[in-house]
């Protein structure tokens, strides 16, 4: 297809302006580089050289780049990874699984997810309560609907346009409301062994049937029924507690004023979310909500609470355990889960191009793919494209006056802040996205394996970068339908 939804996304938040440094690690620069230069200008050669041997690997593990981290940063990280698991801070294990007395309305879950609350908001006109997120590292409340939706891998390129325009219409809606200005759109798929469907099939054959029609049966269900799959659609949106205190001490205040604010603007979202093609936008309740956790972390329990359809205590909506992780990969309940984060090509993609990141290969193993959207108010927008015009043009202009020609990468860069600041100035929206994707499973199952065949799946359009010593926390970003997902915006510009 060449429907295009995304252009231009080679861009970094808070690009360095010396060199590609950011100021922090320009000035560590300087105070390294100064011990090997000082004595340098004294004529002590020897002594330079004695401090260059430490000042400049050490510059090295600050300025170069590995996997997107400087050394220093993934030397941190693996060091803060270490003494976690050395003090025990890795493992997690519920209250229940350890015996302990346990309220079945209070959330036991591990790492990121502690920091969440999930308060029920009043009743909203005919649809029940609706389960409230209330982020409290981030100060944010939101809410999650799951959709029913018919997908995109059919339509045609005509269709994909119009629903392009309509999420780009839906984002640039979310940039001029006060209470809502993130969406996190969640897909993922639901792992089938075949025992569901043999048990209707056992309950709904007829016995009469011609042996003919027995024998097309089975046929189809070995080639059919082997690719086919089935998917979770979720969609979260959050609003931070600063836009939200005001409306909500007028409406009553404390969680039902905050509540009833986020109820104003979630009927009107449930109208863009229809014409975006979802056939059912249902907004979920604490059970439900606590429903789709508890499948996130066990795949295998959706089919027993299809089945009893009463939703999930929040008490039993977290894992049993989470063993001491390794680096690289995430064990919950008897299953093991590979995040990565999804870099988008500067050329731009297509819309529905990340299908690919879904499509399963093996019965059992489950895929999810997760985009997180912040709509950027127009006056931060309109200073956030002007400081990066500012920005790329000053570091070409300077390399000219200095005799060096500039590259073809900076040049592009300067090319593309223009055209970024002259469709702002024309009344376009300005977005910050991050995309995660994963893969969950079995715990015995070779989880490299599967892996690998999802990097070989993208190679080519897309990068995946895997999210090493941060995977329970990718896992709640890639899986999980509670809005996590994107870091703060600190200092204000991109």
């Amino acid at each position: 297809m060449s429907t295009r939804l995304y252009t231009g996304l080679g861009r970094r938040e808070h690009d360095g302006w010396l060199l590609g440094l950011r100021p922090a690690q320009a000035v560590a620069c300087i105070l390294l580089a100064l011990p090997v230069v000082l004595p340098l200008a004294g004529g002590d050669l020897a002594g330079a050289l004695a401090t260059a041997v430490v000042c400049i690997p050490a510059i090295a593990l600050i300025v170069v780049p590995v996997r997107s981290r400087s050394t220093a940063r993934w030397l941190a990280d693996w060091v803060l990874f270490q003494v976690g698991i050395a003090f025990g801070w890795s493992r997690w294990q519920s209250r229940a699984a350890a015996g302990a007395a346990v309220d079945p309305a209070a959330p036991d879950l591990p790492g990121t997810l502690a920091r969440l609350r999930f308060p029920d908001g009043p009743p909203m006109r005919d649809l029940g309560r609706i389960c409230l997120i209330h982020d409290t590292g981030e100060a944010r409340w939101g809410a999650t609907a799951k959709l029913t939706h018919r997908g995109v891998g059919m339509l045609s390129d005509a269709q994909c346009q119009r629903l392009a325009n309509r999420l780009g219409s839906l984002l640039a809606t979310l940039a001029h409301r006060e209470v809502v200005d993130r969406m996190s759109l969640l897909v993922r798929t639901v792992p089938d062994t075949g025992a569901e469907y043999e048990a209707w099939r056992s309950a709904h054959e007829r016995g009469d049937a011609p042996a003919a029609a027995r024998r097309a049966a089975r046929e189809l269900d070995r080639t059919v029924g082997a690719v086919s799959v089935r998917h979770e659609v979720f969609v979260t949106f959050t609003g931070p507690e600063a836009a939200l205190r005001r409306p909500a001490a007028a409406a009553g205040g404390g969680t039902d004023g905050r509540a009833v604010v986020l109820y104003r603007t979630l009927d009107g979202l449930t109208e863009s979310l229809r014409a975006l093609g979802a056939q059912r936008v249902t907004w979920l309740s604490g059970a439900a909500l606590a429903e789709a956790i508890r499948t996130g972390f066990n795949p295998g329990s959706a089919g027993s609470l299809n089945a009893r359809r009463s939703g999930v205590a929040w008490a039993a909506a977290g894992p049993g355990q989470t063993p001491t992780s390794s680096a690289r990969v995430y064990r919950h309940d008897g299953f093991a889960t590979v995040s990565y984060a999804v870099l988008m090509p500067e050329s731009g993609t297509t819309f529905g191009s990340l299908g690919g990141l879904l499509a399963v290969r093996t019965a059992g193993e489950r895929r999810a793919l997760a985009v997180h959207y912040e709509a950027l108010p127009p006056r931060r927008a309109r200073s956030a494209v002007r400081a990066g015009r500012f920005r790329a043009g000053a570091v070409r202009d300077w390399k000219r006056s200095k005799g060096f020609s500039a590259a073809a990468s900076e040049s592009r860069a300067a090319a593309g802040a223009r055209a970024q600041e002259q469709a702002v100035a024309a009344g376009h929206g300005l977005v910050r996205f991050a995309a995660a994707t994963a893969i969950t499973v079995p715990g015995e199952w070779s989880v490299e394996d599967h892996a690998a065949r999802m990097e070989n799946d993208i190679a080519g359009r897309f990068e995946l970068l895997r999210l090493d010593l941060a995977q329970d926390a990718g896992f709640v970003t890639a899986v999980l339908p509670v809005g996590v997902g994107l870091p703060r915006l600190r200092g204000g510009l991109l």
